[in-house]
């Protein structure tokens, strides 16, 4: 057993936070990409918000920018890199863990009736 078996060292805080799990979780469904606003439709965010959250997670590797044309109209798509589906999927994992942790700790059950199992 860890000696801190609580402390979640896998809830990588660059996707724990509420607009960039949007962003990233919207991309993960979509392999090739997603224009810019089709990110901002699906996630709600304004341009400005959802431009700074790209930002970040283009600066630590885990999102790619293409801007082009479609005809004549500027077009930026965005989309996973890999290392940013491997992040996001060992991100998964843990957040899995927690929430397995924390129904076993309070004896929930999910919302289908079943109980929550974690490890055995």
């Amino acid at each position: 057993m860890t000696e801190a078996p609580f402390a979640f060292d896998g809830l990588d805080r660059l996707f724990h936070e509420k607009a960039r799990l949007g962003i990233v979780t919207a991309l993960a469904g979509h392999p090739d990409g997603l224009g810019f606003t089709e990110v901002r439709q699906l996630t709600g965010l304004t341009d400005g918000n959802l431009s700074r959250h790209i930002q970040v997670l283009e600066e630590a590797g885990l999102v790619v920018l293409v801007k082009g044309y479609e005809g004549k109209r500027p077009h930026t798509s965005c989309r996973l890199t890999d290392q940013g589906r491997a992040r996001f999927a060992d991100y998964l994992d843990t957040l899995e863990r927690v929430l397995r942790d924390a129904a076993r700790a309070t004896g929930s059950v999910s919302r289908t009736g079943k109980a929550l199992k974690g490890p055995a």
